[in-house]
Formats: structure tokens, sequence, C-alpha cells
């Protein structure tokens, strides 16, 4: 076959950042058997290690997010190598353009229709709501006047977010009507819409879907804080693998249910899903992906298991080969975001690392480090922590973490 693969992903060098270790195309992608070639932008080119020799075909483009420019490399490396097979594009930010691509070319593989499910916030919504899956309440942005009764019809919070947006990007809690009309005035309306706020814990549920929409690995974890305070209010993320209960057992079941709903095949997902106090769950949202910050590298040193491997596996052999599960470990991960002024040179980091049991690795800048802005998950940030243990200890440890962290910046002059 021959494979082409879009990548935005870098690969580091510098012994101490583990961002996108574990996907290795060079190694997961069989080059001997296959003929693959890569559509990267600069960043992406740093991320393609494998030998030149066994390499079809490499073009790289500005912004792999240019329509154009992408459909136009695509057709390079068709030209230069033959008809593509496969067009492979494992981050969020490229699953859409992707789907794109493979429509305007004849491609076979994902349609933006396919992917709608998993990256337009409004269908997934529509598609989980008519399985009976509770959703919030939601509409998509439309003039001021019906903006405006939406909102007073759900009452205030709400959430306004981008339809196709990740990571929080975007997403702001609106606290009153003078709130939103000023908000509806910064944001192109056509590709936002309006949530019901749902008053709970955040839980996550990372796993993989099989080619009949069966999930054969799924693990939970409960956010501490949660991925809109990170963004918008600078606040530290963590997360908590969630060991045998009755809890979990149920959004297990939730997440069989919303899957089989979307018909995801042969994809990774990360299900974002509200636990109220009375108990009951409510879908947030899905993605068609590996979870982002360390879960990749938690689940790889909890369960063996590589998500990256197994899905590039899916797309490219049509095989998944999964190890059973052995036990009942818990984990988790905490990332201290930047501090609010930036540019900023790293004066002194005090963690608290020693005082806790359960870090299996930490990552902190070192002093003259200069701290610029921009990253979001994958970013080197004031801390970031992978633990492995009890989920009750892992919880207490990232705690500590929180309230003993310290990072001293000073001002980079211009």
């Amino acid at each position: 076959m021959h494979i082409v693969v879009i990548n935005r992903w870098p690969r580091f060098s510098d012994g101490r950042r583990w961002d996108h270790e574990l996907s290795r195309f060079d190694e997961f992608i069989d080059h001997d058997r296959h003929r693959v070639s890569y559509v990267v932008d600069a960043v992406g080119r740093t991320g393609v290690l494998a030998d030149p020799a066994q390499i079809a075909c490499l073009v790289e483009i500005e912004d792999v997010n240019d329509f154009e420019a992408l459909c136009g490399a695509v057709r390079e490396a068709e030209d230069r190598v033959g008809p593509v097979d496969r067009l492979v594009a494992l981050s969020e930010f490229t699953l859409g353009i992707a789907a794109e691509v493979r429509e305007a070319l004849g491609i076979d593989g994902p349609r933006p229709e396919d992917v709608a499910v998993y990256r337009n916030k409004l269908t997934m919504k529509e598609v989980v709501a008519k399985a009976g899956v509770r959703v919030p309440r939601f509409a998509p942005c439309g003039d001021t006047e019906t903006d405006v009764a939406f909102a007073r019809s759900v009452g205030y919070p709400l959430i306004l977010k981008p339809v196709a947006g990740a990571a929080s990007i975007g997403v702001h809690r609106v606290d009153d009507e003078a709130a939103l009309l000023s908000l509806l005035e910064t944001v192109d309306t056509a590709d936002y819409e309006l949530e019901e706020f749902i008053e709970g814990t955040i839980h996550h549920v990372d796993g993989f879907a099989d080619d009949e929409s069966r999930i054969p690995f799924q693990f939970v974890s409960r956010y501490i804080n949660d991925c809109l305070a990170f963004e918008a209010g600078n606040e530290p993320l963590g997360s908590v693998v969630l060991q045998s209960s009755e809890l979990r057992t149920r959004i297990e079941e939730f997440a069989r249910t919303c899957v089989a709903a979307l018909g995801m095949k042969s994809v990774p997902f990360h299900l974002e899903v509200f636990v109220t106090e009375s108990g009951e769950l409510v879908f947030l949202e899905i993605a068609g992906r590996i979870g982002g910050a360390e879960v990749p590298y938690l689940t790889h040193r909890l369960f063996g298991i590589n998500l990256c491997e197994v899905w590039l596996n899916a797309l490219c052999e049509g095989t998944v080969t999964l190890p059973p599960r052995a036990g009942d470990p818990s984990g988790g991960w905490l990332i201290i975001p930047k501090p609010r002024q930036l540019p900023a040179r790293v004066v002194s980091v005090t963690s608290p690392r020693e005082a806790v049991t359960t870090v299996w690795r930490e990552l902190v800048p070192d002093a003259g480090e200069v701290m610029d802005p921009g990253g979001s998950y994958d970013a080197v940030h004031s801390g970031r922590y992978i633990l492995v243990g009890d989920e009750a200890a892992v919880e207490q440890d990232i705690r500590t973490i929180i309230s003993g962290f310290r990072i001293e910046t000073a001002p980079v002059l211009e």
C-alpha cells in the first residue's frame, strides 16, 4: 500500500521532554512492506525519524490545515509514488481536514460526515441524545435575538464553545446576559454553540473502539479541576484513574452506549462525562483520537498499551491486538500551567516531589530557561507530573504538589 502520513507533531532530542515519544511512525508502520510518504509542516518534520532511504516521498508545506496546500502535497506524493491507499492523520487538528482531502481526492477512509460525529459538538450530541443519552441542552449560535432567547430559557451560567474546537480552546463560561452579548461580538457565531451549564465532576474515558464499535479496552479517570479552568483560568489540571467501583462500571457502560450510537470504528476515543451530585451521568463530548496531556504515557505505563501503535496497526494493517487487562492499577497526572505574564525567565522552581511517593516522571523548567507564550497541554509548563499508585494516594499526592509547588520568574525585557 501507499500510505501518506500527515504529521504536525514534533519529536524532541533534549532528553527532558517526553512529548510524542509514543508516535513512532518509523517503528509502527512497516516501511519495507509499504510505500510510506509524509506531508508535514516545519515542526512535524522533526517528528519524522524514519531512514530517508525508506521514505517514499516527503513534502513540507507551511500549514497542514491549509486545504489547498494539503491537497497539493498529497497529489504530489501520488504523482511521485502512485495512488494513495491510506491517508493517516492522528492529531485532533488534522482529522477533519484529512477527511475533506480523502473526499476531494477519492481516497478510501473516513469522510467529513464520518468524523463529524466526533468532531462536531452539535452532531455528536444530536446522535447520542437519540440513543437515550442525557446531554446538556444546546443550540447552534444564530442571530443575537435567538441566542439570548436560548440563554434565558436554560439560565445562567451557560457555556459558549466552538463547534469543532479542542482542548477547551475558545470555550467561555458566560455568567450573565451582558457577558453573552459582549462575547457574541468577538466570535464567528457560525462556528459556535451555546450549551447548558452542568454542575458536577467531570470524568474522562479513554480507550479504543474496534471495527464493530465495541470497546475492547477502556479506563475511567476523574479530573482534578477541569480543562476550561486550565485554559481560561490558568489553574492546574490533573486526573486520577478510577479503580473498581459501581460508578466506574456505570461510566464504562455509558461509554459503550455512546461509542455504539456514534458508530465509531477502529479509532481511539476520549469521552468526557459529567457526574452530577445525584449521580446522574451527562454526556459532555467525545473525540475520535488519543487523549491529550499525559494520557498516552500513563496508558502505556499502567496497561502496557500504546494507543498510537494500536491505531496505526488498525489503519495500516487492519489488525488490533490488545493485551489482556491485568490487575486494577491506578495512576494520574498533573500539569501546572505557565505563569500568566510571558515571556518570563525562570528564577527558581520549588517542587514537593520528595514529599510524595507516587511520582513516576517529573518535568520542570530549569533556572534561566525562558518560557514563551503558546502551547497547550504538550508545552513545557511550570510543572508536569505522571504518578503511579493507589487511587487515593495518587489523588492526595496531586493535591500535595498543587499546594506546595512554587515557581519564581522574572519578566523578559524587550
